[in-house]
């Protein structure tokens, strides 16, 4: 799934208050301006701890260049911050107060203002200001926007009550959520993205005198109220000072219950009256306000109560709470009944708008306002990569799906939310969760148990927090190692993919849903269907993607065979949800050119739902419909009539929704589709449980990253880890060995981890809980010398440890040509060449895809493939140090050169510098006898395939393996290779003789 940045200034913007109030004059009692910046020097350029103004942006070229100016026309003084900039990704500039002195006080003021030198581009330009916390990079951000649609100077000046908090970003997680004035620790501007300009600033002051409708407010402990009828909803009513100082004067608050769905007088006992807080009345005081509701034996749907607030003397609630009283005595309702005639009297009830409202997903941070969930029915939220609540904590994420769930029951039926996130190795959104290995990692254990564990971790990770739904796991068989997604892949071999499918039990439990409803256990969502792991490199056409999202040209057989086959196993392990590709399928010979998948109703509807049989629900992908042909009410219908159940429209659900509403109603979307795509949502949303509980329940929530946890982890990472290379047994080290490690994955947690963790494209550095590759090494006792780029001496030293690979990226942002190659870091090949000829070394390479490394294998004493391991370190220095055995397999060829690509098990021509399913291993005694040995190895396989003996059929031909890559050594040739990988495919599909018959002429190919 593509995910949008959450710090992306442009996605900021449209998302912020745009400010009206301009130039507003001082009235005649308040007190003098105070400045906060005059830009004639005395402030430096400077960032923490000092005061002082400095850039940022989100990349070398994003933050502006700033300057002081003398200009005839400054508003004040001689100077004025002036600075030019040409943003891609998000930039701006920031004024932090001294960090080692107090915040300042800004309590006595109405609010900022400031002069700006309009360029008059109608661009939106972002101002915050920070409160709370320990200092101006710790604390909270207030945000709101004025609009430069003027030219020439301008005092823009912004009341404090137009601040808003910042749901996007916060950089340390919340603090309190109250704008505390009195603990004020500067501002800062975010500039337009997509303009090349300049701007110019002045006069950054205090004016205004605070009033207290303007420092107090009124806030209610809930938006909505359920309550069981006949019962009485107690509704906590709160004032609130900025800057927590007592009322200076008092503050009344009129309630009276009117309007909604309810009827006075036959569902509830009205309520009417005043609450009055006095001056003097600490902020933080709360009245209790009780609406009674009366009962009655009639089945009915939820009814609606407002309690209206007019307020005197402080802010009023920025919406009307609701009570409601539940509905019950519905069929639905009964859990008792199959889930098949819950769905059918649901379905049965519903209008056109609420059956819409269903199959509309948004991001949770695109909402309007959360009152838009109830609004338009909303059947879906999601997390994108990255878009995380503040702070990001378990409690956190659980109390923020609470809440969009508490709006889910004003509805007319109370439908739960289904909310979604891509917990793709581990709940990898939230950060201090337990982190798997990616795919690919997975793919080379060749262990479906350890798989299916991985799996049942992270399903329990993530339901511990509220989440009932996992966009994960992807099947696609990834066919090019230039492919951004390639990590995502279990393996190049469909029979690979097929045997990792476990993770589906893992995530799900047992294929007939009965598990679903658990407390450890989420809906799975096989992706992406289908063949995006078979685009043609060129073929993109988003952006600056080459292979990403681009297409897929196959036979019919050959789509049969690799692409299909992961899904028809999928559907067969009871998968609850499948999400189309964005790439497009050219099948040859069908005349129909590139067609993208969410278009294909041959796929969808014909092969995944009809042949295959598939009873869940179909997910678009992100913003995925808008890449169709035509305008967007044809997006909408041709997707929707191709099988399309839910659409994932993050910013445009009320597009989306309107306009699916209109063609059904047109007769352009036949009612009997809308009703099967509905009914498919419900009985996944009534085999969840969600209906009998849709809130979290965190009582698991202890173990997310627990000790037991992360020993999966760490056996998966150990178990991924491939041996390619291991000349004069460099490997297993020993613990009395002085080792010295260098690279720069040694010890980065972030490129260990890799894209989709904590954001969608990942990032180095340390911004989760884990142990490094060179902390593991440290705990598991070894005598280790660090030096990241080789600088220090290395006489002295048995071994080395050189640790290089990738930094994060995810989709087509990691495509190769799209800024990236298969090459090492020229720093990572001048470590190689440091510490490899000094002394006998070990290169690991971090990494999701396959590095060209053949220029300098032969100064290299073993070589591993160590993917990207997740959080866990100490799983590599397990077999490091030779607590475990290396055991893992090339899930995908490893190429000698680009120009081989693509290059997978079966080709006619395949000389690659590792074979698929090589991989040596240690503390294993490897089978004598030579070709005598595979004689009878393949009559012992024989009997097992007759018998139907899996595990010894399996054991039989690792031994011939090793056999045949002890015999190799590092003389890897054609001749070997091609029989050698094919083994493995035949092993995965159970012809075990065969296999052991492909292993004994790649014996015979050994020179």
């Amino acid at each position: 799934m593509r995910r949008t940045a959450l710090l992306a200034s442009a996605a900021l913007l449209t998302a912020l208050i745009p400010l009206t109030a301009v130039g507003t004059a001082s009235g005649a009692d308040d007190p003098a301006p105070v400045p906060v910046d005059r830009f004639e020097g005395e402030v430096p350029f400077a960032s923490q701890p000092a005061d002082g103004i400095f850039t940022w942006g989100g990349d070398a070229d994003d933050p502006p260049t700033l300057r002081l100016t003398e200009r005839a026309d400054a508003p004040e003084g001689a100077q004025v911050l002036t600075g030019s900039y040409d943003i891609s990704g998000y930039g701006g500039f920031t004024h932090d107060f001294a960090a080692d002195r107090p915040p300042h006080d800004w309590s006595a003021h109405q609010g900022i203002r400031f002069w700006w030198d309009g360029r008059n581009n109608g661009k939106k330009i972002a101002f915050e200001i920070k409160d709370g916390g320990a200092n101006g990079e710790a604390s909270e951000l207030w945000t709101t926007s004025f609009t430069d649609d003027f030219s020439g100077w301008k005092q823009i000046s912004i009341p404090f009550a137009d601040f808003t908090y910042r749901t996007d970003y916060q950089p340390v997680g919340g603090i309190d959520h109250i704008l505390g004035l009195t603990g004020m620790w500067g501002y800062a501007v975010t500039l337009p993205v997509g303009v090349k300009g300049g701007f110019a600033m002045d006069g950054v002051e205090l004016y205004g005198r605070a009033d207290q409708s303007r420092r107090a407010s009124v806030t209610t402990d809930s938006a909505v109220y359920p309550v069981r009828e006949g019962g009485t909803a107690q509704v906590k009513v709160t004032v609130a000072t900025t800057g927590s100082v007592p009322l200076d004067e008092p503050v009344t608050v009129a309630y009276d219950t009117a309007g909604g769905t309810a009827e006075s007088g036959t569902d509830y006992t009205p309520a009417r009256g005043t609450l009055t807080f006095p001056a003097g009345t600490p902020s933080g005081s709360t009245r209790t306000v009780q609406v009674r509701t009366l009962g009655d034996r009639a089945a009915e749907t939820a009814e609606t109560i407002p309690l209206r607030l007019a307020v005197t003397g402080a802010k009023a609630p920025a919406e009307t709470p609701q009570v409601v009283i539940d509905a019950h005595g519905l069929p639905y309702l009964d859990s008792r009944l199959p889930v098949r005639k819950r769905v059918a009297d649901l379905l049965s009830r519903m209008s056109l708008e609420e059956k819409a409202g269903q199959m509309t997903q948004a991001e949770r941070a695109g909402l309007t306002s959360q009152g838009d969930i109830a609004t338009y029915d909303l059947g879906s939220l999601l997390s994108g990569g990255g878009s995380t609540p503040t702070p990001n904590t378990p409690e956190g994420w659980a109390k923020m799906i609470d809440s969009f769930q508490l709006r889910a029951q004003a509805t007319r039926f109370q439908i739960p939310l289904i909310y979604g996130v891509d917990a793709v190795h581990g709940h990898n959104n939230l950060a201090g969760a337990t982190i798997m290995p990616h795919n690919i990692g997975i793919g080379a254990t060749r262990d479906p148990q350890l798989a299916e564990r991985t799996g049942a971790v992270t399903a329990g990770e993530v339901r511990a927090t509220g989440i009932p739904w996992d966009f994960a796991p992807c099947l696609c068989v990834s066919r090019d190692e230039r492919w951004g997604r390639s990590y995502e892949s279990f393996g190049e071999d469909p029979a690979l993919v097929k045997s990792m499918e476990t993770i589906i039990q893992g995530l799900q439990g047992r294929a007939d849903g009965r598990d679903l409803s658990r407390n450890d256990k989420v809906l799975a969502t096989a992706k992406h269907f289908v063949g995006d792991g078979g685009t043609e490199y060129g073929s993109s056409t988003t952006g600056s993607y080459t292979i990403d999202q681009g297409v897929t040209k196959v036979t019919r057989q050959q789509l049969e065979a690799v692409h299909l086959a992961p899904y028809r196993t999928a559907v067969d392990r009871g998968i609850g949800s499948v999400m189309p590709s964005y790439s497009s399928l050219d099948v040859l010979g069908d005349g129909r050119g590139p067609v993208k998948m969410h278009a294909r109703a041959d796929m969808i509807n014909g092969v995944l739902k009809g042949r295959m049989g598939f009873g869940g629900f179909v997910i678009s992908d992100w913003n995925a419909i808008d890449q169709l042909p035509g305008d967007y009410a044809s997006h909408v219908r041709t997707a929707v009539d191709a099988g399309v159940d839910m659409m994932m429209v993050p910013y445009t659900y009320k597009d989306f929704r309107t306009t699916l509403t209109d063609e059904v109603r047109a007769g352009r979307i036949s009612e009997r589709r809308i009703d099967d795509a509905v009914s498919r949502i419900l009985r996944q949303k009534f085999r969840l449980g969600l209906f009998e509980h849709p809130y979290a329940d965190t009582s698991g929530a202890d173990r997310i990253g627990s000790a037991a946890h992360r020993a999966v982890a760490r056996q998966a990472a150990a178990e991924s880890q491939v041996l390619l290379k291991n000349a004069g047994g460099v490997l297993p080290l020993r613990k009395n060995q002085k080792v010295y490690v260098a690279g720069s994955n040694a010890d980065d947690l972030g490129n260990q981890t890799g894209g989709w963790t904590l954001t969608w494209q990942g990032a180095s550095g340390t911004h989760t809980q884990g142990t490094t590759i060179l902390q593991a090494m440290r705990k598991a006792g070894g005598d280790v010398t660090y030096s990241k780029d080789a600088s220090a001496p290395l006489n002295g030293y048995d071994a080395g440890v050189v640790v290089v690979g990738e930094t994060p990226y995810a989709e087509g942002v990691g495509d190769v040509g799209n800024g990236h190659d298969l090459q090492l870091s020229a720093a990572d090949k001048a470590a190689v060449d440091k510490v490899c000829g000094a002394v006998k070394c070990a290169v690991l390479i971090v990494s999701g895809r396959p590095q060209l490394i053949g220029d300098r294998l032969g100064e290299i004493d073993a070589l591993v493939a160590s993917w990207l391991p997740g959080t866990e370190g100490d799983g590599v220095a397990d077999v490091l140090y030779g607590r475990r055995p290396f055991t893992g397999q090339l899930p995908v060829t490893w190429p000698k050169s680009e120009s081989q690509l693509p290059i997978n098990v079966g080709d006619a021509s395949y000389d690659p510098q590792f074979p698929y399913g090589w991989g040596l291993t240690t503390l294993t005694r490897v089978p004598k006898g030579g070709e005598a040995t595979l004689r009878a190895l393949a009559l012992a396989a024989a009997m097992a395939e007759r018998t139907g003996s899996a595990p010894a059929g399996r054991a039989i031909v690792a031994k011939a393996r090793l056999l045949v890559q002890q015999k190799a050594g590092s003389g890897i040739t054609a001749a070997l290779a091609g029989p050698f990988a094919e083994a493995d495919h035949l092993l995965l599909t159970g012809r075990y003789a065969a296999a052991v018959a492909k292993l004994t002429q790649a014996y015979r190919a050994v020179t």
